[in-house]
């Protein structure tokens, strides 16, 4: 791609130092015009700031763009993952990877709108967000022009990076002249810690790290108990509640907050190849997590919770590698959508220590039948002589296999 053939770029600007260096590099490499998107998606930073930050840098008011995203990400990307109670390797609830598609989203959105060539973002070229943010691009705008600065300049230390800024007289907050500690990340479903002093996975994560949970064991002595409302598959409401997306994480989040819920530290395989170790906060999500397979427990049937377990590892493997808007994943959502026309009811979950403990369910259109189960008399639908056959008939392959082996011992 010709520098020359690139008058306007949208950048995914957060207003710290590394996407200020990127706006400003764009400006002396490409001679381009910039735009700014910056993203509320409940990280708890003021965006104001990045707003100032870009006038300083030159950037035209109408040229900036800021937008509250909060509502729209968890209505339409966090909780469609969790009806898939979507989890990746096992532990990682994918609170990074679940709100790049949104990010390329807008910056797509505001390309067209503006008339801009290109699309930048922040990513670097060892990580998994140059993977979801391009491939996010290039599904709602094939012809997109992309510009992934850490796979193009010469910065390739902070020192260097620091030495950018001073030239082009960007301004430097104290704690960023030296070696960052960590680097984070942070939405409204959870915050990420990785790199520097958790490079090291036979070390344990310092205490300095956590910011979005206490410590499990300074947490309260007395549990918390709530309950959350479901309607087809989507949490409604906490405590009776009724709150909209956002709002209800953010509930969750507090409550998962003060009572040390939802830390992890993990070792995860990179799409890119490496593995990586990083350290994440996600409070509300794992309530969410526990509370949703609560009120699934006596709203699925069978079969279909038993599939939807097995598709799970793969939606959960193409959210992390980027593949949100790819038709296997609009695939999947269909059918997981489809098992969530009766996932409606209240979970009441205790919350204590770090744990979370579904301790109650119940739903209009609950398939639990205490009739049929219960050891007393009754359950005139369900004859134990019937079992006889039933287990006869699963049988007859085992039982000629023994006999087969009988056979061949003689």
């Amino acid at each position: 791609m010709a520098k020359s053939d690139v008058k306007k770029v949208v950048l995914a600007y957060s207003g710290g130092l590394d996407t200020s260096i990127i706006l400003k590099w764009l400006q002396t490499t490409y001679g381009c015009e910039v735009v700014t998107f910056t993203a509320d998606l409940g990280q708890g930073e003021e965006l104001e700031p990045a707003r100032q930050k870009a006038l300083l840098l030159g950037i035209k008011p109408e040229n900036i763009f800021i937008e509250d995203l909060r509502e729209e990400f968890v209505r339409d990307y966090v909780f469609p993952m969790f009806r898939a109670n979507a989890v990746y390797e096992g532990q990682y609830l994918l609170g990074t990877s679940i709100a790049r598609p949104l990010i390329g989203k807008k910056q797509i959105e505001i390309a067209e709108k503006v008339g801009a060539d290109a699309v930048c973002h922040g990513a670097t070229g060892k990580g998994n967000d140059q993977v979801r943010f391009e491939l996010a691009y290039y599904a709602l705008k094939p012809d997109v022009k992309v510009i992934a600065p850490w796979r193009e300049w010469d910065l390739t230390s902070r020192t260097k990076l620091i030495e950018f800024a001073e030239k082009h007289q960007i301004p430097i907050a104290k704690d960023k002249r030296g070696e960052a500690p960590f680097s984070t990340d942070a939405n409204l479903l959870h915050t990420s810690s990785e790199g520097k002093v958790l490079e090291d996975p036979s070390q344990d994560v310092p205490d300095y790290v956590f910011s979005r949970t206490v410590d499990p064991e300074s947490a309260p002595d007395k549990p918390t108990v709530i309950t959350v409302d479901f309607e087809r598959g989507d949490a409604v409401a906490v405590d009776g509640v009724k709150l909209t997306p956002a709002a209800l994480l953010a509930k969750l989040n507090e409550l998962g907050r003060v009572n040390g819920i939802g830390r992890l530290d993990l070792v995860e395989n990179r799409y890119v190849g490496m593995k990586s170790r990083g350290m994440y906060e996600t409070p509300g999500g794992t309530i969410l997590l526990a509370a949703h397979r609560g009120i699934e427990s006596i709203t699925l049937d069978r079969g279909a919770a038993h599939l939807k377990d097995e598709l799970m590892p793969k939606y959960a493997e193409l959210v992390y590698n980027g593949f949100w808007f790819a038709p296997e994943r609009e695939m999947l959502q269909a059918a997981i959508d489809k098992s969530q026309e009766f996932v409606t009811g209240r979970v009441r979950l205790k919350l204590y220590k770090g744990n979370v403990t579904v301790i109650g369910r119940e739903s209009p259109y609950s398939l639990y039948d205490q009739e049929l189960v219960t050891f007393e008399e009754g359950a005139v639908a369900y004859d134990q002589h019937d079992a006889q056959g039933f287990i006869k008939l699963n049988a007859l392959r085992l039982r000629t296999l023994g006999q087969r082996r009988k056979r061949m011992a003689k």
